[in-house]
């Protein structure tokens, strides 16, 4: 049976992808662990357009594996969409997401409650070993928080406010997060193509 290869080196995102695809019954390894590691240029506009740029450069290296890559980020309404797909990116790659964290904060200054809406977008693209391609989109709405709270998730989680749960989605323990987030839906949604691509072709 073929083995997913996500193009990934964010272990927190890595641990999240095996939980929730467990049932899949498939082993799920990263470009490094795969042995790629290609030069890729994420310069589509959208973020489906990112995760198909790093899936089908990963699935040129690789003749027998499914690949898989997600684009995600933080989008925030008042401040015109940003970060957006320059997630990671924002501030430079290798800034702590405490300080990016602090630094949203800081332009959401005087920003009132209702008007400090954001949602997490991802995007899961997949490329399987004949060249077929499939994604899977997953939104989770929420607020900018006033400060970081939590210890669980990563990246821009202690600042993404759930009003309905009255946490952050670092506040929620790992099952709960993945059963509500946007990786979690995107995942669940590419899963369906994977187990109907491997009915096909077993």
């Amino acid at each position: 049976m073929a083995r997913i290869v996500f193009a990934t080196g964010n272990k927190g995102k890595l641990k999240e992808i095996r939980s929730i695809m467990a049932d899949l019954n498939m082993e799920i390894v990263s470009m490094k662990e795969a042995g790629v590691d290609p030069e890729i240029v994420e310069d589509g506009k959208t973020f489906k357009e990112n995760a198909f740029i790093k899936a089908r450069e990963v699935a040129k290296l690789l003749k027998d594996d499914i690949v898989m890559a997600d684009d995600s980020g933080l989008v925030i309404d008042a401040l015109n969409g940003e970060p957006g797909i320059y997630s990671a990116r924002y501030l430079g790659e290798d800034t702590p997401y405490s300080v990016k964290n602090a630094d949203l904060i800081k332009r959401l200054e005087g920003v009132e409650n209702k008007d400090r809406t954001a949602r997490f977008v991802c995007v899961v693209a997949c490329v399987f070993p004949d060249k077929t391609e499939a994604f899977g989109e997953g939104v989770i709405e929420g607020r900018i928080g006033y400060e970081e709270r939590g210890e669980n998730g990563f990246g821009y989680d202690p600042i993404f406010y759930l009003p309905d749960k009255d946490v952050t989605t670092a506040e929620l323990s790992e099952e709960d997060k993945n059963a509500i987030s946007h990786r979690g839906n995107a995942l669940r949604a590419v899963k369906d193509h994977v187990l109907r691509w491997s009915r096909e072709n077993s």
